[in-house]
């Protein structure tokens, strides 16, 4: 991987920690400051639909309340207890034809969610805001 010099003044109580972790761990300190960063970024989303990113990329600009609306929204329960009756139906295979392209439509909408909301959270703890524990998440959207 070709690397790139970039020049930033960091506290020194930061500088003097990333000391001590290379020390600790015997890395370079280069490696450990790349690591840092890389782990903290918003993840890359080459994979996603062209508009999926556009919506993605949009999520940066939002504000701090904006975000937590979208990474704790919900799917409306009704649909959700109707795409759980799908999936049952699906796993019995009785699907009609129309309800499997309900059923597809329903699962589009869950995947876009969730990664609309995995999205959010992962801007919010670029932003430094702080993440609950996964217990702590809703599950259902």
């Amino acid at each position: 991987m070709a690397t790139q010099a970039i020049t930033i003044d960091l506290p020194e109580a930061i500088v003097q920690q990333l000391i001590r972790l290379a020390e600790i761990t015997r890395q370079p300190i280069e490696s450990l400051v790349a690591q840092s960063v890389v782990s903290n970024l918003p993840p890359m989303m080459e994979t996603a639909s062209p508009e999926m990113q556009r919506e993605l990329l949009n999520l940066q600009t939002l504000s701090i309340e904006d975000l937590l609306t979208i990474a704790n929204s919900q799917i409306d329960p009704t649909m959700h207890q109707q795409h759980v009756e799908l999936l049952g139906k699906n796993q019995a295979g009785t699907l009609t034809a129309s309800e499997q392209e309900t059923l597809m439509e329903y699962q589009d909408l869950c995947d876009r969610l969730m990664l609309r909301k995995a999205y959010a959270w992962s801007v919010l703890r670029w932003r430094g805001h702080p993440i609950p524990a996964i217990k702590d998440l809703a599950m259902v959207g």
